[in-house]
This record gives structure tokens, C-alpha cells and sequence, in this order.
């Protein structure tokens, strides 16, 4: 990988880019006038991407898929729909109260840890832990300063805490009873195609299967409830003990195990 800026980057946008490429551990490339394409063929590093630093927004460009970058998504919608008196599945099955503390054990683009962290409001906290180095870069940035048009959607991203690391090494650090709901959303093992967020996600998610060793520490230290978010027709739910819910979505269906000895 390697990280360039967008066209007639400013000072600030340079030295970004500089901590950016330092953080990461690889080169930091002029753009020049220079096109993406063309960078991926002058350099042999950009084969597993280009990281495009601009003014508040990264890209992560690679070969075939759209670029990847920040923003809530339909955690804008469903946020919108919570304020405005209206259910989600996710909050249902998590029993999300305010003050609740939660961790999002498969961030990805934090879509689930924003909505999270709306419905568990300023009282609660929120920790979404990312495996993908690239990707937590991408989404932390995001966090930090992205603006929508709703206040209450820009307070719950600033309120998340991402972490960057294997979900069962932080799960194992943890002290027994310490969080009130662990949710787990791993890359489905049928891709839902029509979910266009996703495809570019797949080219820098670390892709690794829920394990029943994680599930077991999830039982360890959540004080309420363990939530597993999975295709409808998987088979995770009855094998690592989870209660199927259905969801409203059609490809979705989440799973339950609550915690009995709170």
C-alpha cells in the first residue's frame, strides 16, 4: 500500500498525509499531477491499494472495486428513525438502554457502534474494535470528522472509542461482568451483493470466522446480552448457541444469548 494526497494538497493535508504514511508503516508518495491509475502502475507497493488523503476524507482506492471511505450510511437513516419514535433491530435485540456500556467486537465501518452509541446516549460508551489496520485508520479519521446535518448523529460518532485489534485479544483482557452487550457482526458468510457499502469493505476487512472460543469470552464479560448479526440462512446462530430474532431486514437475522447471573 501506499499513501498520496488528492491534487494541490495544502500544508496540512501534506503533513497528514506524512502521519498517516508513518502510522501505517508505508511510503508516502507525491501525487503531483499524477492519476491513481497511474500510481499503481509506477509502484509496486500500491498493488494492495493507494490510501488518498484529503481535506477531512481518506479514499482507499483499489483495483476493480469503488473507493472505500467514511460515512454513516444507513446508520444516518436508522438514527433518524429512533429519533423520530421508530424501532431498530439492532437496539431491540441488544436490549440498548442509555448508560449501557457496549463493545462492537467487528466495527467494520462502525455503522452498528453509531447507532449504538445514539441509543446508549452521553451516560453510555461505546468500543468498536477493528482487526484491519487500513480500515480503522479509515474509520477512526471518520469518527473524528465527518459533520451530517444531525447534531445528535455527530455527538454519538465523536463518543466512540475504536480500537484497533483482534477482537478475542481485547475480549481476553477484559475483567469478568465488565460490559453490559457484546455484538458480534462478522463478514457474512453469504454476502449479501446488493449492499453496495460492502464490496469495497471486502478488499481490506480482515475476514476471519466468529469462534466459539470468542463467543465463550463474550459470556465471560458481558453483564446482559451477546448479539450476533448474521445472514438468515447461516449456520453460526444454533452452533455457537445464540437464540435466533428475527430482523426486519430480509438477508438479516439476529441472534440473543442473554446473560442469567446479572
Amino acid at each position: 500500500m501506499i499513501v498520496t494526497t488528492m491534487e494541490k494538497p495544502d500544508a496540512a493535508v501534506l503533513a497528514e498525509a506524512g502521519r498517516l504514511a508513518g502510522e501505517l508503516g508505508c511510503p508516502l508518495v507525491p501525487r503531483r499531477r499524477e492519476t491513481i491509475a497511474g500510481l499503481r502502475r509506477r509502484h509496486a507497493e500500491a498493488e494492495d491499494g493507494v490510501l488518498v488523503v484529503g481535506r477531512d476524507e481518506l479514499r482507499f482506492v483499489t483495483n476493480g472495486e469503488p473507493p472505500l471511505f467514511y460515512h454513516p450510511s444507513m446508520a444516518l437513516v436508522r438514527i433518524k428513525r429512533l429519533m423520530d419514535g421508530g424501532a431498530d433491530a439492532l437496539v431491540v435485540a441488544a436490549d440498548a438502554k442509555p448508560g449501557d456500556v457496549v463493545l462492537d467486537c467487528t466495527a467494520g465501518l462502525a455503522s452498528d457502534a453509531l447507532v449504538l452509541s445514539y441509543a446508549v446516549g452521553a451516560e453510555g460508551r461505546v468500543t468498536g474494535v477493528e482487526a484491519s489496520r487500513t480500515l480503522y485508520v479509515i474509520v477512526r479519521e471518520g469518527l473524528r470528522s465527518y459533520v451530517s446535518e444531525v447534531e445528535p448523529v455527530n455527538e454519538a460518532m465523536r463518543r466512540i472509542r475504536l480500537v484497533q485489534s483482534d477482537h478475542l485479544a481485547v475480549l481476553r483482557e477484559l475483567p469478568d461482568r465488565s460490559v453490559d452487550i457484546v455484538t458480534f457482526d462478522p463478514m457474512f458468510s453469504q454476502p449479501v451483493q446488493a449492499s453496495a457499502s460492502i464490496r469495497p469493505l471486502r478488499a481490506v476487512a480482515e475476514d476471519e470466522p466468529l469462534t466459539a472460543a470468542a463467543v465463550a469470552e463474550a459470556r465471560r464479560v458481558a453483564r446482559k446480552r451477546i448479539v450476533l448479526k448474521e445472514h438468515r440462512d447461516s449456520e453460526l446462530f444454533e452452533r455457537l448457541g445464540f437464540e435466533r430474532v428475527r430482523s426486519s431486514y430480509s438477508a438479516v437475522d439476529y441472534g440473543v444469548i442473554l446473560i442469567h447471573d446479572v
